[in-house]
C-alpha cells in the first residue's frame, strides 16, 4: 500500500541563499524511489508517495540526501495526508473568516507541551494568539507573520530546543492537504 506524504523543507530558498530548485527536489526525490512527486511554491514543499518507511526516516532520508547533493543539511518534515487534514481540522481559530496572511501554522517534529511556552506573556502580546496542536502550534497574527512580535517569541531557541519547527501560512496549510488528498 502506498501512502501521500508532504515533505516540508525548513530554511531554504530564503534571502537567496541554501538555494534548492524545485525541479532538483522533484528529481532527488525520485532517485529515492519516491512516485507522483510535485511540488508547492519555491518554499520547500513537496508532496510525493511511497509504500515504505515511517515520517521519521522518509525525513532523514530526504534531509541526507539534500546534504548529499546540495552540499547543506536542511531539516525536514515529513506528514501523510491524514495528519495534514486533521491539523486543518482541528484549528482552534476561524480560519475562514481571516486572510490567510493572519493565520499561520508551525508543525514541530515531535510532541510539544505547553510548558516550553510558559514563559511567554500572551496577554502582552494580543490581539496575536496561539494554540497547540498535536505536533502542531496555531499562530493568529493579524498584522502578518513579518511583523508579528508573538512569532518573534515562539520561534526562540528555548520554545524550539530538540526539535525541528516549520511554519506555514493557511494558504499553504490547505494546499497540502488538497495536493496530499489527490
Amino acid at each position: 500500500m502506498t501512502t501521500t506524504y508532504a515533505a516540508l523543507l525548513r530554511g531554504i530558498n530564503v534571502g537567496g541563499s541554501r538555494k534548492v530548485p524545485m525541479a532538483e527536489l522533484r528529481t532527488l526525490l525520485e532517485g529515492l524511489g519516491h512516485g507522483g512527486v510535485r511540488t508547492y511554491l519555491q518554499s520547500g514543499q513537496a508532496v510525493f508517495t511511497t509504500g515504505r518507511g515511517d515520517e521519521a526516516s522518509l525525513a532523514a532520508g530526504i534531509s541526507g540526501a539534500i546534504e548529499r547533493h546540495f552540499g547543506f543539511r536542511a531539516d525536514v518534515i515529513v506528514r501523510d495526508h491524514a495528519y495534514l487534514k486533521a491539523v486543518a481540522d482541528a484549528c482552534p481559530f476561524p480560519a475562514a473568516g481571516l486572510q490567510p496572511r493572519q493565520l499561520h501554522v508551525t508543525y514541530f517534529s515531535g510532541p510539544v507541551d505547553a510548558g516550553r511556552f510558559a514563559e511567554i506573556d500572551r496577554a502582552a502580546c494580543l490581539p496575536e494568539e496561539f494554540r497547540l496542536g498535536d505536533r502542531a502550534l496555531y499562530l493568529y497574527a493579524p498584522d502578518g507573520l513579518g511583523r508579528s512580535r508573538l512569532a518573534q517569541l515562539l520561534a526562540r531557541p528555548r520554545t524550539t530546543k530538540g526539535l525541528i519547527a516549520t511554519t506555514r501560512n493557511w494558504n499553504t496549510v490547505v494546499k497540502l492537504v488538497e495536493m496530499t488528498g489527490a
